[in-house]
């Protein structure tokens, strides 16, 4: 008798310690319900949405932290398809933000450890972000007998920076299944796919204009990436059922003629897509690419002034181009006072009244990612962001000797591997890569995002095959 009333604490004692997780989340679940319930009979009418909307908000963030991957892919979706702005930050970088502050309180509080992944495209951001922040103080300097920019648009050029590079953080570390990398790239493809062919067909775009934003029409990367992953999709991915890859095709060819034939005159529109289409050809069909691109060559030689009248000229391309020409001059003098560390996120458009561009005292721009990028975190910043370039143009390289050939991975190292040298174009054309706070504002995440997020998950895919090959080499030992 006295060992059976022994064992029952014990007994119980396991059954706690097997199911505590488990009924804590009940607990949770339960108690905000009752304390909702509670708040609404005593705060006033308008806050009772929020009140009711808190219960879904916690079991959400229970459902992120058992599977966090699954927040990237609804950072995708809800970038392109969600038209609700977030006041200061945008929807894009506050869905960032808020996965970035989950995943670091769960290594905190959970793992015990803030650990970064021993990669070699881990130090050019890590350090870009430190010059960023000695920027961002050295930019409260008086450098020129003007204001600078507002706080607030500080705060939001650093802030545009720190959270491009938490979206490429938070794929890199989190995504550990090729299963992930397939329902963010499949999302991506799914839904931008539609809203791409929503632009040729007036009928698919009356029925979604509701839901969708137009700032990822507008964004130079989104086009990138969309034909680069589909075109890489479509071409190399043998694996995947052929009426999805007729059907990506499909989208492809009418993109292509959005792009290149409506939309001409919009040059960051067609130009880095149509590189990322060569790359992805060069590097996956050198034998086809060769030739193709030499009667490419031929034609573009024998037609050359049509072609140049019909795509460079068009529109107000000539004048763009003379503007820019003279924004960047002058922004170099700008910022000749300190062009290691720059003037400080947002602050040299506020200086440039002061330098007058074709005889006007105004406010400009450089439409130059580069450029852009010098005046606000100096040459260090600009050299931080080659390196990474460097390092993660390495890692595709090497990765598409060691990926399966004609499979879903295969064709993703590929169309990295043209999104990147898109992305990389993309920059000289406008702040397409990191958003200007007085350009393309934090808005412009929603399309900017997509190349961040799409490279951190070739540095995922990296850490995948080099987990298997770990694995199978030690069950072979």
């Amino acid at each position: 008798m006295t060992l059976l009333k022994a064992s029952i604490p014990q007994r119980a004692a396991r059954w706690w310690d097997a199911h505590r997780a488990k009924w804590v989340r009940v607990a949770i679940v339960l108690g905000t319900l009752l304390l909702s319930a509670g708040t609404a009979v005593i705060l006033p009418e308008r806050f009772h949405v929020v009140v009711l909307a808190l219960p879904f908000v916690v079991a959400g963030l229970l459902v992120l932290l058992k599977w966090p991957p699954l927040g990237l892919v609804l950072v995708i979706a809800a970038s392109i398809l969600v038209k609700v702005h977030v006041p200061a930050l945008g929807l894009t970088a506050a869905l960032v933000a808020g996965l970035t502050g989950l995943w670091l309180v769960d290594m905190i509080a959970r793992q015990k450890a803030f650990t970064i992944l021993r990669s070699p495209v881990m130090p050019p951001l890590l350090f870009f972000m430190a010059v960023s922040l000695i920027a961002f103080a050295v930019g409260q300097f008086p450098w020129y007998p003007i204001s600078p920019a507002p706080m607030d648009a500080q705060i939001g050029g650093l802030g545009i920076f720190i959270l491009s590079f938490a979206a490429f953080f938070l794929v890199a570390h989190q995504v550990r299944d090729v299963r992930w990398l397939k329902a963010m790239t499949f999302t991506f493809l799914g839904v931008g796919s539609v809203i791409a062919l929503a632009a040729f067909f007036p009928t698919i775009r009356r029925a979604i204009q509701p839901y969708y934003s137009r700032n990822v029409l507008g964004g130079s990367l989104f086009w990138t990436w969309l034909m680069s992953l589909a075109y890489s999709q479509a071409a190399f991915n043998r694996k995947l059922d052929k009426r999805w890859r007729i059907l990506l095709a499909v989208v492809l060819v009418g993109v292509i003629y959005i792009r290149l034939i409506d939309g001409r005159s919009w040059s960051s529109g067609w130009v880095p897509p149509v590189i990322a289409l060569l790359v992805v050809t060069l590097v996956g069909a050198p034998r086809f690419a060769l030739p193709a691109f030499m009667l490419g060559s031929l034609a573009f030689l024998a037609s050359y002034e049509e072609l140049y009248a019909s795509f460079i000229l068009v529109g107000d391309n000539e004048y763009s181009t003379i503007t820019r020409l003279e924004a960047w001059r002058i922004v170099g003098e700008i910022v000749k006072v300190n062009p290691l560390l720059g003037l400080g996120p947002s602050n040299y458009r506020f200086y440039t009244p002061l330098f007058p561009i074709l005889g006007w005292y105004v406010q400009f721009n450089s439409h130059n990612n580069y450029v852009d990028i010098i005046a606000q975190v100096g040459l260090l910043g600009l050299a931080c962001l080659l390196w990474f370039y460097w390092a993660i143009g390495k890692i595709g390289w090497k990765l598409r000797l060691r990926v399966p050939v004609g499979d879903f991975e295969g064709a993703y190292v590929l169309g990295c591997i043209g999104g990147l040298v898109g992305t990389i174009v993309a920059g000289m054309l406008g702040d397409w890569v990191l958003p200007f706070v007085y350009n393309i504002g934090v808005e412009g995440m929603r399309a900017s995002a997509m190349g961040w997020l799409f490279l951190g998950g070739l540095v995922a895919l990296e850490q995948i095959l080099r987990k298997s090959k770990s694995e199978s080499e030690l069950e072979s030992g």
